[in-house]
């Protein structure tokens, strides 16, 4: 059998007999892990602060440190998964990230905690596009991958709401540290039965290459990037602080792209950026989960700052919208496969933008079921429509051998997405609620507290609504339609000089089958919309309106 230390070192004696149901199974689980956390803690917090006695001004950083370094991250370890084995990469991800989840749950001093999130935002900065390419180059055939990356395209908006139901009932439970213990029995399992499920794979000949000065100025670019982007709620926006660290950002970006467009082997292919549906797909995930995580953020703290809730019953009243993201994601997994994923992400969009709309006007004293449940299923169906295209279009036209540099950049795309939404969305609400508190006197009523909040809030959601709104138009006038491919299009023969053009080398480590280069039937050009592509299930249609 084989060991879990000969899978790290990357020795295979025999190929993974898993079944492409068990795989992608095995996957969603691993990867509901790293979306889980970035929302489970949320319902938390006032229980680890009062165990802890931490600071208010420190809170925040239990959060903000597990997504600044897996958002920082993520490029590395897509990179890395391509060079080291996509199976491996998961792995070691998983390793760290379950022994963080130990440790952390197991810490009693703030310091402590706020190292072990860290780390596990690096554990899920391995995991995470590990996963995904693992996913787009196990899937070869059009229809297949199609289904597949719609049920992962509805994962991420399921966990995140499951994230925050697990954090009610688990901190009113056994307690906050359960939080994080309820990692480690399903780290230890996951790294011990990767070697029996999942296949190694991993990218050939140049693409094996490591490009250090690369990883170096991305990965420094976007750490500052997204800790500057939380910081500035507190440090203010025209602080020195802020400008400075996104003037350090904006530089580390721009030597980055010096470094790759010299580099023979470079960590993000330019060329990428030219591909019309990844880019778009990008920047409207950036704007789409700026709104999602603005969403749970605030709707958290309305019902237990405006409402009244308890742990629980916010964990609770979070059920159906989670229930209502799955519906919409399945929804929109049936729809891929017979209309073009253009029109299912606007409609998911516009469902979302007039949810958050119903939330901005909703009043102090609203009850559950005519008030929050609402907006609630709104929002929840269209995000879960929503996540289903943009997957399957930030993966359209990619080769199979870059899989995983487009896992990270969707991966990155989000948690920046989320740091900016929640930077932005809260200087405007915490700017509305001193200015409601400004009339009130020093020590306000309980009342004009609680108005005083909500006021904020309403700014909040919003502003969220308006980021929703941005992603659509964006979505709208600049991603290309593609329409559904055909389940039984045969498979086409490869394009004349196809390898020729991709300047691929046969993979000769034991035990890791490198990936198609390019895929049979896709066109070597970077861009071309073969229905073999990385794109999965899509043909790009001539307009693009």
């Amino acid at each position: 059998m084989t060991s879990v230390a000969d899978s790290l070192r990357g020795r295979s004696p025999r190929r993974p007999a898993a079944g492409p149901g068990l795989i992608l199974a095995f996957l969603c689980v691993v990867q509901s892990m790293v979306y889980l956390d970035v929302t489970i803690v949320n319902v938390a917090l006032p229980s680890i602060q009062a165990s802890l006695h931490m600071r208010d001004g420190d809170l925040q950083f239990v959060v903000t440190a597990y997504g600044t370094v897996l958002g920082g991250f993520l490029m590395l370890g897509g990179r890395l998964a391509d060079v080291l084995g996509r199976r491996r990469l998961l792995q070691t991800g998983m390793v760290l990230f379950g022994a963080a989840s130990l440790a952390a749950g197991l810490s009693h001093a703030a310091g402590l905690l706020i190292a072990c999130r860290a780390v596990q935002g690096l554990g899920a900065a391995l995991t995470a596009p590990a996963a995904l390419s693992t996913l787009t180059t196990t899937f070869t055939e059009p229809a297949a991958r199609t289904k597949a990356l719609g049920i992962w395209g509805g994962l991420a908006g399921i966990a995140s709401v499951l994230g925050v139901v697990l954090g009610g009932l688990l901190t009113q439970g056994p307690g906050w540290r359960w939080v994080f213990l309820l990692n480690v029995p399903v780290a230890v399992v996951a790294v011990a039965l990767a070697p029996l499920v999942l296949p190694e794979s991993r990218g050939a000949g140049r693409e094996r290459r490591f490009d250090t000065a690369g990883a170096v100025t991305l990965t420094a670019g976007l750490l500052l990037l997204i800790h500057t982007l939380d910081a500035a709620v507190t440090a203010g926006w025209g602080s020195a602080r802020t400008i400075g660290g996104l003037a350090g950002a904006v530089a580390l970006l721009g030597a980055f792209v010096v470094v790759e467009l010299r580099s023979p082997a470079p960590l993000l292919p330019l060329r990428m950026l030219a591909l019309p549906a990844l880019r778009t797909a990008n920047a409207t995930a950036v704007l789409a989960f700026g709104a999602m995580v603005t969403l749970f953020f605030y709707a958290s703290l309305t019902m237990q700052q405006v409402l009244g809730y308890d742990a629980l019953r916010t964990g609770l009243a979070y059920v159906p919208l989670a229930v209502s993201v799955g519906i919409g994601a399945g929804v929109a997994s049936g729809l891929i496969t017979r209309v073009p994923a253009k029109p299912v992400l606007l409609a998911g969009l516009a469902m979302a933008v007039g949810g958050l709309l119903l939330l901005a006007r909703l009043p102090v004293d609203a009850g559950y079921a005519d008030g929050l449940l609402p907006p609630f299923v709104m929002v929840g169906v269209g995000l879960g429509i929503s996540f289903v295209p943009l997957q399957i279009a930030a993966a359209f036209g990619v080769p199979a051998r870059e899989a995983g540099v487009a896992a990270g950049l969707i991966n990155t795309s989000q948690e920046a997405g989320g740091a900016l939404g929640v930077a932005v969305v809260s200087t405007l609400a915490l700017t509305r609620i001193g200015d409601a508190l400004a009339t009130a006197g020093p020590h306000p009523a309980p009342a004009a507290l609680r108005a005083a909040r909500a006021s904020g809030f309403h700014h909040a959601f919003f502003a969220a609504a308006c980021f929703a709104f941005a992603g659509l138009l964006l979505a709208a006038l600049l991603l290309p339609t593609m329409r559904p491919a055909s389940a039984a299009e045969p498979p086409a023969d490869p394009a004349p000089g196809a390898d020729a053009a991709s300047g691929a080398e046969p993979a000769t480590d034991e035990g890791a089958a490198s990936d198609e280069d390019p895929a049979p039937g896709e066109d070597a050009r970077p861009g071309a919309g073969a229905t073999s592509g990385a794109g999965g299930g899509l043909a790009t249609g001539a307009a693009s309106g």
